[in-house]
């Protein structure tokens, strides 16, 4: 995972960044990523302490990089924030943007996961689902595109799941939301394309996150997700290795960046090659 700024990286310098679901996995690493590289970062997640935590890694980490006491290019704020309340997003957006300056970069990674049988999905965890798996993508949306339009440049990426695409035994309603989000993404791209404002979707496979984990029962699982298993009609992943949150990241600063500057409303799929795309 890359390390906090050095001298030299300044690949998003002079930009402000907002990330949710920031606090550990693909959002930890999409911080980073952006933060290596100049970025000033306003870091949300709903575990306020989980950034609060990243912010002092950081700052820790920028000392030990930079011994002569040089600041890095960016700065970084920390923030707890519930993606599913709009309110609550309203007020993070107006304190980055007084704290930082007016937001570049939008990274939508916040995120919770149900499974179970498609018809065994209580009403509670379909509602949470689709409140902070595609709700979220929206409020933050909603904030920031306007202000990105009237700037006439701005750069959205929304992580969403391979699983909005490929039908998953057990997942149909984290499925369903995620396929929500990368769809109101991609017609947000569309409606926002003329006033330079780019909207893409990241689309990670199997990924070494706690999320992840919390799926595997024994240690047996990690194998089968590479070999595939038939009988939940999984492919596997024919590179044969499960993720690092940094190949996401990767993924995901790419298309925040200048090098995708003619690259709106596609899905970039960091699977591996499971989903056979």
């Amino acid at each position: 995972m890359p390390e906090a700024a050095a001298p030299g990286h300044a690949r998003f310098a002079g930009r402000v960044a907002f990330v949710t679901g920031a606090g550990r996995g693909i959002g930890e690493a999409v911080v980073r990523t952006l933060y290596a590289h100049g970025a000033s970062v306003f870091a949300t997640d709903i575990d306020g302490e989980a950034v609060t935590a990243l912010a002092a890694r950081l700052a820790e980490e920028a000392r030990a990089a930079r011994p002569d006491g040089t600041p890095p290019p960016g700065r970084f704020l920390p923030r707890r924030l519930d993606v599913a309340d709009p309110d609550a997003v309203r007020a993070a957006v107006a304190d980055a943007v007084a704290e930082l300056g007016p937001v570049d970069i939008l990274v939508n990674v916040a995120g919770v996961l149900h499974t179970g049988p498609a018809t065994a999905v209580d009403d509670a965890a379909w509602d949470r689902l689709f409140a902070v798996n595609a709700g979220g993508v929206f409020h933050t949306a909603r904030e920031l595109a306007p202000a990105m339009a009237e700037r006439g440049r701005g750069s959205i990426v929304t992580v969403a799941s391979d699983a909005a695409g490929v039908p998953r035994v057990g997942m149909a309603a984290y499925a369903a939301s995620k396929a929500a989000a990368t769809m109101f993404t991609k017609c947000l791209g569309l409606e926002y394309a003329r006033s330079g404002v780019r909207c893409n979707v990241v689309a990670p496979g199997s990924t070494d996150t706690a999320m992840q984990r919390s799926l595997w029962e024994d240690d047996s699982v990690p194998h089968r997700v590479l070999e595939g298993d038939p009988g939940r009609y999984r492919n596997a992943i024919p590179l044969g290795r499960i993720a690092d949150p940094a190949d996401v990241a990767d993924a995901v600063a790419f298309l925040a960046s200048d090098e995708a500057r003619h690259i709106t409303m596609q899905q970039l799929y960091v699977d591996g090659g499971a989903s056979l795309r």
